[in-house]
């Protein structure tokens, strides 16, 4: 009786489960500016972690002030880790000082949503996963606040 009750929950989306995996994958990605052919935001969230830029599965801004990347997961969920790989064949000290911000707000592109974890470093080619309490939203952030710089992102994943 009990699998049954579960069954029916989880088919009827009554049930949810941390069972869902990375929900960037199905997710829309935004950033603000594109480097070139290769560095369409959705890159970040195609589900290669190829790190090598040239392989065209990383995301990557022109030199901005500010520079940030967005994923809409088109539903909220509550948050609690993200895992971001690096580019490997460069500058891996860009991503140094990254901000991953979670919410519902579009204000100031989503920059202004609630500081989840900053990112001290992740070395060449290598995933680091920030791990922190539930954060509600529908948007996951990665933002450079006060400096010019690329934004370069090989794989940001999502979990709830």
């Amino acid at each position: 009786m009990a699998i049954r009750v579960i069954v029916f929950l989880t088919l009827t989306g009554l049930c949810v489960a941390d069972s869902k995996g990375n929900l960037a994958l199905g997710g829309t990605a935004v950033q603000s500016s594109t480097y070139d052919h290769l560095a369409a935001a959705q890159n970040a969230v195609d589900g290669n972690r190829n790190p090598i830029y040239t392989s065209g599965s990383c995301s990557h801004t022109a030199w901005d002030r500010d520079p940030w990347w967005r994923v809409d997961l088109l539903t909220v969920y509550k948050i609690t880790r993200v895992s971001i790989t690096n580019r490997r064949d460069c500058c891996a000290e860009r991503i140094n000082g990254a901000q991953i911000r979670i919410g519902n707000s579009l204000q100031n592109n989503g920059n202004n949503n609630q500081l989840a974890a900053t990112v001290v470093s992740i070395p060449l080619g290598q995933t680091k996963t920030f791990e922190f309490n539930p954060i509600k939203g529908r948007f996951v952030n990665i933002f450079i606040p006060g400096r010019n710089e690329h934004l370069t992102l090989c794989e940001v994943e999502v979990f709830a």
